[in-house]
């Protein structure tokens, strides 16, 4: 089965799809929406690197009971020498380095990159400041919804978490366009009726899954 990544997360039918329900959403209000998907929020180097350790450290245990050679001068080397077989596997199954991580710091760091993402998409540039990110942060099953100052003032950011966490949840089942659509109809109901659609509105932000 092939692993998941932001460039395949949804099929090029579901691509349109969404684009579709943004495009339609935006024309019924002056709200901007915008979906975007990452491999993962943070490199976790210092889980990876622990990961690492505890790995070799156990690896090297073993060679070392199994060689009858269970000493501080022939454990230590083996360590350092099974610590690079072990970051690749630490690496190439990075779920484990999740866990190392702790919720707390995957939290943080989902939050931070989506941040990072609305200025960098340049969502706070909208006219009347009606931009909303859609993030989804594949590696750790997590989503952020950002909303800028014009939305914030008018919409609680209850609802940016309860809805994140809906759309959480469908990706867990894997379910995330069914889930992605829901929330984009449910912003078009919201943002309707408190951002309607201005005379001189235009679209000015793309209405594609940015990856």
């Amino acid at each position: 089965m092939t692993r998941k990544n932001a460039g395949n997360f949804f099929c090029e039918t579901e691509k349109e799809k969404i684009s579709t329900l943004v495009k339609n959403a935006e024309r019924e209000t002056s709200g901007e929406i915008a979906v975007m998907v990452v491999d993962a929020s943070d490199s976790y180097r210092e889980a990876e690197f622990l990961g690492a350790v505890l790995l070799s450290a156990l690896i090297a245990l073993v060679f070392a009971v199994a060689l009858h050679q269970v000493t501080i001068w022939s454990y230590v080397p083996a360590v350092i020498i099974f610590w690079f077989p072990a970051l690749y596997l630490i690496r190439l199954f990075p779920h484990v380095k999740l866990t190392l991580a702790g919720r707390t710091r995957l939290e943080e760091a989902v939050h931070e990159r989506a941040v990072r993402a609305f200025f960098e998409k340049k969502l706070h540039r909208t006219r009347e400041e009606t931009g909303v990110l859609i993030f989804i942060s594949i590696l750790e099953h997590k989503v952020w919804i950002l909303g800028d100052c014009g939305i914030n003032a008018r919409i609680s950011p209850l609802l940016w978490k309860e809805l994140s966490g809906e759309l959480a949840g469908k990706i867990r089942v894997q379910q995330a366009f069914e889930g992605v659509c829901t929330v984009i109809e449910k912003l078009r109901a919201v943002l309707k009726v408190h951002f309607p659609p201005a005379a001189n509105d235009t679209n000015e932000l793309p209405d594609e899954v940015i990856v």
